[in-house]
């Protein structure tokens, strides 16, 4: 499950256009299978700016923890409030109610650099 319209990360991360300049950002069908129940999200304030690579947040499944990854620099816009209560939903729907930020982006055009769909099924051999 490689939905086509998104943008992917080597670190199994999804991304969205979200609206002029900005991306919605989550973790993969892939992602979330390797982690099992996902039980906890930590997520960035709203405000903080993270340059590309640079851990954001954390999310811990029965499995183990995980870092998640600044796809691109810029600054979070919103996040996923719903994960604080409920953070099964990045099991359940990871490519919709399991989004967890939006990031205003520095430079727009960045997001061509990320992987497309065919490349991202390559690297997980989905």
């Amino acid at each position: 499950m490689v939905p086509e319209e998104l943008k992917y990360t080597e670190e199994h991360e999804w991304i969205a256009q979200a609206g002029e300049g900005t991306v919605r950002i989550g973790i993969t069908h892939y992602a979330q299978e390797q982690l099992g129940d996902v039980v906890f999200v930590q997520l960035p304030d709203v405000g903080d700016s993270y340059a590309s690579g640079a851990t954001l947040g954390e999310v811990e499944s029965t499995k183990s923890v995980s870092d998640i990854y600044a796809p691109l620099p810029g600054e979070i816009v919103a996040r996923n409030e719903a994960l604080v209560d409920t953070p099964e939903l990045i099991n359940s729907d990871p490519y919709g109610d399991g989004w967890l930020v939006e990031i205003k982006l520095e430079d727009a055009s960045a997001v061509n650099g990320l992987l497309d769909a065919a490349k991202y099924r390559e690297l997980t051999g989905a």
